[in-house]
C-alpha cells in the first residue's frame, strides 16, 4: 500500500531529493555514484536521500557490487505519477548540478 501524499511531498521538499528524482524520472536505471556526480554530493548523503525516496515508494533499487542502482518505481499511483511530473516540469534550470 502507498502512503499518503504528504509523505510524497514531504519527501519532495529537500531540493537534493527532487534533483535526484529528476535524474530518475527518465525511467532509466542509475547508479548511486553517477547521481553523486551529477548533484555533487557524498555516498552517505546520496544514499540517506535515495533511502528516503524509497521508503515513500518513488523509487526501487537493485545491488550490483558496491553500488546500487536506482530507478523510478513503475508501481506507483497515477496521481502521484501526475503531482511528480507537475513539479519537475516547474524546476527552474539548476546551478548546482552538473550538466549531463
Amino acid at each position: 500500500m502507498h502512503r499518503p501524499i504528504d509523505h510524497l511531498l514531504a519527501a519532495l521538499a529537500e531540493p537534493t531529493r527532487l534533483r535526484a528524482l529528476h535524474i530518475l524520472w527518465d525511467g532509466d536505471e542509475h547508479c548511486v555514484c553517477e547521481l553523486m556526480d551529477r548533484l555533487w554530493a557524498t555516498q552517505s548523503r546520496m544514499s540517506r536521500h535515495m533511502a528516503r525516496l524509497k521508503s515513500v515508494g518513488l523509487l526501487t533499487d537493485r545491488r550490483d557490487a558496491q553500488w546500487t542502482r536506482y530507478r523510478r518505481n513503475p508501481d506507483m499511483p497515477a496521481a502521484w505519477v501526475a503531482v511528480i511530473e507537475a513539479i519537475l516540469a516547474a524546476l527552474p534550470p539548476s546551478a548546482n548540478q552538473k550538466a549531463a
